[in-house]
């Protein structure tokens, strides 16, 4: 299973910085400002990229906390003994993993254009499960049509869990199952579907074009909002919508492993269908938020 896996990999990679890190940070050892510096990039990477989320966010601080001790214990050494422990592997990872970090912020798609948009969800607070500025934080939607800038939104529950397991097969158990999607700007529903049955994950067989959606339109842009939940769908083509009008509620339909809201945003664009044109980086109440950020509205 792909999500314990990763889990896996997050927990491992945390443990193994601060096993170098400690190393670093005992007795004079050669190569030890080498070794803090692989350990240091090693834990900034994990700390942004970790799948933290499957198992509590609260977990990412914890292990954030452990890294600002090491720091200090690492600062109060008397004698530090560089010796022959310069190994070129040290260094070239060190600057890979950093490189890494550095995209986190950046991305590699240049400045995007942006959109201003309202958070469509209420109650509670929310997790970017998957998002970004392009490659390398938002590498899923990259190759979906040009989704770039898309969006995955889960839900925290008070222990900083998406669900009440690390994975469950009930869709009850995410904590944004059946949440109220509400507009996230004024418009025309373009397309509005809401049939299709919901996923019990991990099950992803029915694909991107089972989904149950909403496509808003403006006179700039398009909003597409997938995965609702089945019989859900309040609202029907043609309808217009003001910011904050109620659409339906977050699902599992379509190419989804697990309960979650998709958004993206294209600018409209004459001559294109609204998928092929200009995907737009997505600002909520004039914040931008990456990969693994928390989403609270500050008017709850």
């Amino acid at each position: 299973m792909i999500t314990y896996l990763l889990l896996i990999l997050t927990m491992g990679i945390g443990l193994w910085s601060i096993l170098l890190f400690f190393r670093a940070t005992r007795k004079p050892v050669p190569g030890a400002v080498f070794t803090a510096l692989l350990s240091l990039s090693m834990g900034l990477f994990i700390y942004l990229y970790g799948t933290w989320v499957f198992l509590t966010i609260y977990a990412k601080y914890v292990f954030g906390g452990l890294y600002v001790l090491l720091g200090l214990l690492f600062l109060l050494r008397r004698k530090v003994t560089l010796g022959n422990g310069w190994i070129p592997v040290k260094v070239f990872f060190t600057l890979l993993l950093a490189l890494g970090c550095v995209l986190y912020f950046t991305g590699t798609m240049g400045k995007p254009g942006t959109v201003e948009l309202d958070f469509p969800l209420k109650k509670g607070r929310y997790f970017v499960l998957q998002g970004g500025k392009g490659l390398p934080t938002n590498l899923f939607h990259f190759s979906l049509r040009g989704a770039v800038y898309a969006m995955d939104i889960v839900k925290l529950d008070d222990l900083g869990r998406r669900a009440n397991t690390v994975f469950s097969r009930r869709l009850e158990d995410y904590a944004i199952f059946g949440d109220t999607i509400y507009a996230p700007c004024d418009g025309v529903v373009t397309r509005a579907y809401g049939d299709n049955p919901d996923n019990i994950p991990p099950n992803m067989q029915r694909g991107p074009k089972n989904t149950n959606l909403v496509l808003i339109e403006t006179p700039d842009y398009y909003v597409f909002m997938a995965h609702l939940k089945k019989g859900s769908v309040f609202v029907k083509e043609g309808d217009t919508v003001k910011t904050g009008y109620p659409l339906g509620r977050v699902g599992n339909s379509g190419f989804s492993s697990e309960p979650h809201l998709h958004i993206q945003v294209h600018a409209r664009e004459n001559g294109k269908p609204w998928y092929s044109s200009t995907p737009l980086y997505i600002h909520f109440n004039g914040k931008g938020y990456l990969l693994n950020e928390m989403i609270k509205r500050k008017d709850l």
